[in-house]
C-alpha cells in the first residue's frame, strides 16, 4: 500500500515538472539558436564573454543618445510667453558684440529714462497744469509751451546725472553746454526734447529726437577760465556732420510710447511697458518699405514753393499717372508722429524750404541728422533735395535744412525734379 502512494507521488511530481522542463528546453533553444556562431568559434566561455560585451555597448549607445537629446533640447528650447527682450537687454548684447561701449551704453539708458519721465508727463499734461506757453521764447525766437521747458530739464538732468556726457546741445537752448559732472567719457548728444509740442493741448503725437557724437577733448571745463573760448569750442565740436553720428534715435509719445534706436547696424524699435517698467522690444531689425504711395507735406505753404517742387506735388496726384490710384496725403505736423508712420508704412516726408523760409524749418543737428541715420539704417534716404542730408557739415549749431525722407524710391523720385 505504501509502494503504491510512493509511486503515485512521484507520478504526480513529475507531472508538475514537465512544463517548466519544457520552457527550459525552449528557452536553451533559443539561446543556443542565436549565439552558436560564438559558441562554434570560441566555445560557451568566449559566448558569455560576448554577452557580456555586448550589453555595456547597448547602454553606452542610449547614453550617448541621451546626452545628444539633452544638448539639442537646450538649444532649441521653445521660447516662453514670459520672456522680455528689454532695452537694458539689448544694450547688453550689442556690448558684448562690441558695436557700443560700457560708457555710450550708459547715455543711452539714461536718454531712455528721460523718456519715460517725459511719456509721463505727457500723459499727464492735461490734468497737470502742464499745457500752453511756458512764457519764454526759444533760441529761434519761437514761443516754448511748458512741457517744452520741461522736456528739456529732463534730458538736461538725465544726461548731466550719467556722468559721460561731455557737451549737451538742445533745441532750447541757445548754445550748447560744457557737463561739469563728466567722470568718464565726453559724449556731444544733440536733441530735440519735445518735438511737436505745438500739438499738445490737442492730444496729437508727439516726440523726443536725439543723435550721439563721439568724445572730443576740444570743448572741456579745463577751458572755464576763458568763457568764450570754451564757447568756441564747444560749437565746432558739436557742428559735425551727420555721417559721424554714433547713435540716433526718437521716442514716440501716442497710443503708446515707443523708443526706436540704430547704433549704426540695424533700427530696432521698443514699446514702453508701464506694468512692467521698461522699454520691450516690438519692432525688431526695422526695414522701411522701399516705397510707398503716401505723402507727408504741409501743403498749405504750395503756392510758396519753387516750380519744380509744385510739379512733383501735382505728379503725385495725377491718377492717369499712377493706374488710376494717386497718393494719399497723410499730415499730422509732428515730424516724430509723421516719420514713425512713414519707416512702417513707407512713402516720403517732406519739410521744403519756400519763398519765406529758403531752407525750411527743421534743425539740422537736432532732428535732419538724427532722422536720416535712421531711416538709411533702415534701407531708406535722407535727402536736401540736392544731397545726402549725412553729408551737410553745419555751420552753426540751430542750422535749418530742407528734409525729404522715407523710402527709397520716393525720395529718389523727388530727388529727379530737383535735377531738371
Amino acid at each position: 500500500m505504501a509502494a503504491q502512494v510512493t509511486s503515485q507521488m512521484l507520478t504526480g511530481i513529475q507531472a508538475a515538472s514537465a512544463p517548466r522542463q519544457a520552457r527550459t528546453n525552449v528557452q536553451q533553444a533559443v539561446y543556443f539558436r542565436s549565439y552558436a556562431p560564438l559558441l562554434s568559434r570560441s566555445g560557451a566561455a568566449v559566448g558569455r564573454s560576448a554577452l557580456r560585451r555586448q550589453r555595456p555597448s547597448v547602454v553606452s549607445v542610449k547614453a550617448v543618445a541621451a546626452v545628444e537629446e539633452k544638448k539639442s533640447s537646450k538649444t532649441q528650447r521653445e521660447p516662453s510667453a514670459y520672456d522680455l527682450y528689454t532695452f537694458t537687454t539689448w544694450l547688453l548684447r550689442e556690448e558684448q558684440k562690441g558695436t557700443i561701449d560700457g560708457e555710450l551704453a550708459t547715455v543711452l539708458s539714461s536718454i531712455a529714462m528721460a523718456c519715460k519721465q517725459i511719456a509721463s508727463l505727457v500723459t499727464r499734461a492735461g490734468i497737470s497744469n502742464l499745457t500752453g506757453l511756458g512764457g519764454l521764447s526759444n533760441s529761434s525766437g519761437e514761443d516754448q509751451k511748458k512741457l517744452d521747458i520741461v522736456s528739456n530739464e529732463v534730458f538736461c538732468n538725465a544726461l548731466r546725472n550719467s556722468g559721460k556726457t561731455g557737451v549737451i546741445a538742445s533745441e532750447e537752448e541757445d548754445f550748447p553746454v560744457a557737463v561739469e559732472e563728466t567722470y568718464s567719457g565726453n559724449y556731444v548728444v544733440v536733441f530735440d526734447p519735445l518735438d511737436g509740442s505745438s500739438n499738445i493741448d490737442a492730444g496729437i503725437s508727439t516726440g523726443s529726437i536725439f543723435g550721439i557724437y563721439a568724445p572730443s577733448e576740444e570743448c572741456s571745463i579745463d577751458d572755464m577760465d576763458d568763457p568764450e573760448k570754451m564757447m568756441q569750442n564747444c560749437i565746432l565740436n558739436v557742428c559735425q556732420p551727420g555721417s559721424s553720428l554714433l547713435a540716433s534715435g526718437y521716442c514716440l509719445y501716442s497710443s503708446s510710447t515707443v523708443f526706436v534706436i540704430t547704433v549704426g547696424d540695424g533700427v530696432y524699435g521698443f514699446t514702453y511697458d508701464s506694468i512692467v517698467g521698461e522699454f520691450i522690444m516690438s519692432h525688431p531689425d526695422m526695414k522701411v518699405p522701399e516705397s510707398g504711395k503716401i505723402y507727408s507735406f504741409n501743403e498749405g505753404n504750395y503756392g510758396s514753393w519753387a516750380p519744380h517742387l509744385r510739379e512733383y506735388m501735382d505728379s503725385l496726384k495725377d491718377a492717369d499717372k499712377w493706374d488710376g490710384k494717386p497718393y494719399s496725403a497723410r499730415y499730422i505736423g509732428s515730424l516724430v508722429g509723421d516719420f514713425h508712420r512713414t519707416l512702417l508704412y513707407g512713402g516720403i516726408y517732406g519739410y521744403p524750404g519756400d519763398s519765406k523760409n529758403p531752407t525750411g524749418k527743421l534743425r539740422l543737428l537736432y532732428e535732419c541728422a538724427p532722422m536720416s541715420l535712421i531711416v538709411e539704417q533702415a534701407g531708406g534716404l535722407g535727402s536736401t533735395g540736392e544731397g545726402r542730408v549725412l553729408d551737410v557739415c553745419p555751420e552753426k549749431v540751430h542750422q535749418r535744412v530742407p528734409l525729404f525722407i522715407g523710402s527709397k524710391k520716393e525720395v529718389e523720385y523727388l530727388e529727379s525734379f530737383y535735377k531738371k
